[in-house]
């Protein structure tokens, strides 16, 4: 357990590796606590690499927090377009906009008044307090958890709250005062690079080998304990890419709900035949003259899953009197509207791509 593991002894070696073995990323290399902010948003249930050309495009667009404050929703959505979990950089924009009114624009030097802002939990906080202010307070993720619990052997189950409350006030009592931002850097560093979530850690590279209680008993399968979440909910639907020439067919999602006020493709619930489908794009009051089926689709939220069948059908022609229809030219769609990931699979019928696929693009053709 954690309480009887001699926890201090990790503080100096895993000092020494970090200056060592750091990796550059663009959010370390000039550590501000508003792009500390962003980045650690955006590293919320996405890789890093998948992250880099995010952060760079977004606070390039949006180099602080006024001008995230007063960002347009569709072009901040169209910023974040594939990184998912859009709720994450909404709750950012209403942070921003507390932190306008509230202190004057810039981020407060303060553990509480950081956790009190809209989308920061305590993680977050810490991570902004001791990275960019240099403010000794803990920073505990799951990379974080899962280093203590496997150099301890703590068998506690890390998906409860006071597993973290007791692993922040563990490292609270050893961290160095006067080097809070690197040794909460270096946890996650570990956890990242060496203590690795899937797969055997790397623990020959490892600051902590000689006295790791994981690889002591050979403990790093079981460890860290974590309670299986409940099963995500399956929904199946049918989605739709209707064309009309270079014209293709929008249905913006509601203001609130899961994806708000992103843009998708028209669908409904349920697996439909092609005559069923058809059938549906009537009830549109549009006129099918060719249908053919796509592959089918899948795409995991944290509670639900889409099981998705689709269907490219060309129309007579678009009159703009569907109902809750828009129909725009595939092109300007790429540039303007935000199409979340979840229909990643079917964009390409629409020779659009989203999200870092279409800012890869754009580099290519820069090089062109």
């Amino acid at each position: 357990m954690m309480e009887n593991f001699p926890l201090k002894q990790i503080v100096e070696p895993l000092l020494e590796w970090f200056r060592e073995n750091a990796r550059t990323l663009p959010w370390r290399e000039t550590p501000t606590p508003y792009r500390v902010w962003v980045s650690e948003i955006m590293l919320q249930q996405t890789r890093v690499e998948a992250v880099k050309p995010y952060f760079e495009r977004f606070t390039e667009a949006l180099p602080d927090v006024q001008a995230l404050a007063e960002c347009e929703e569709e072009r901040l959505l169209k910023l974040w377009e594939g990184l998912g979990y859009y709720n994450r950089v909404r709750n950012m924009q209403a942070a921003a906009r507390t932190v306008m009114e509230e202190y004057g624009g810039e981020l407060p030097a303060d553990y509480e008044k950081l956790l009190a802002l809209k989308g920061i939990g305590p993680y977050t906080a810490g991570a902004i307090a001791s990275i960019a202010c240099g403010i000794p307070v803990p920073a505990v993720d799951g990379n974080v958890l899962r280093v203590i619990t496997r150099v301890s052997a703590d068998n506690s189950d890390i998906m409860k709250q006071s597993v973290r409350t007791r692993t922040e006030r563990a490292l609270q009592n050893i961290m160095p005062a006067d080097q809070a931002s690197a040794f909460n850097q270096a946890l996650m560093e570990l956890g990242a690079t060496i203590c690795l979530p899937n797969g055997a850690p790397l623990c020959d590279k490892c600051p902590w080998r000689e006295f790791c209680e994981a690889r002591k008993n050979n403990l790093w399968q079981e460890l860290p304990v974590k309670s299986r979440p409940k099963p995500r909910r399956i929904e199946e639907k049918t989605v739709f890419i209707i064309r009309d020439g270079e014209k293709i067919v929008l249905h913006k999602r509601p203001a609130r709900g899961l994806l708000a006020g992103m843009y998708e493709f028209p669908n409904t619930g349920g697996h439909l035949t092609e005559e069923e489908a058809l059938q549906w794009v009537k009830q549109q009051k549009l006129q099918p003259i060719h249908i053919r089926k796509l592959e089918p689709a899948k795409h995991i939220f944290s509670h639900v899953e889409w099981h998705m069948t689709g269907y490219v059908i060309r129309v007579d022609e678009l009159a703009e009197n569907t109902s809750g229809m828009l129909f725009v030219e595939a092109a300007e769609s790429e540039k303007r509207y935000p199409i979340p990931a979840a229909f990643a699979a079917y964009t390409r019928y629409m020779d659009i791509r989203l999200g870092n696929e279409r800012f890869g693009k754009e580099q290519d053709l820069g090089k062109m």
